[in-house]
């Protein structure tokens, strides 16, 4: 399985050629997809603020994906990992803190192209 973030969503949903890339990728190779409850927010805000073709699009995209959940162990080493990043001086968001943290839970690389990944620990990362 993989998780993939609010920003490859995004950039596939804007044809972004090196997303357009990996998802057909991702196609051929039949593996699981799946994105965190956050990130799946992320990605939905644009495109109810779009709305129409956009919106519908986005939507039969999601309806494809395994939705991870945020449980309480999620949260409580989203909040671990917070304060191990805070310690270092290296601040990460709490959205990108949860999204990391049911990556981690469920043993699933991240697919993403936000840099910030890169800072929590134990976080496999892929890019794209």
């Amino acid at each position: 399985m993989k998780c993939l973030d609010s920003t490859f969503c995004i950039d596939l949903a804007n044809g972004a050629p090196a997303a357009v890339l990996k998802a057909a990728e991702l196609s051929k190779t039949g593996e699981r997809l799946a994105i965190a409850a956050p990130a799946l927010t992320e990605f939905l805000v644009g495109a109810f603020h779009q709305g129409g073709k956009r919106l519908e699009q986005a939507l039969a995209y999601i309806s494809e994906l395994e939705v991870l959940d945020i449980t309480e162990p999620i949260s409580v080493d989203a909040a671990r990992l917070g304060g191990e990043c805070s310690r270092r001086g290296e601040a990460v968001g709490t959205l990108d803190l949860l999204i990391a943290s049911a990556a981690k839970h469920h043993h699933a690389p991240l697919l993403s192209r936000d840099s910030d990944f890169g800072r929590i620990p134990g976080l496999t990362l892929e890019t794209y």
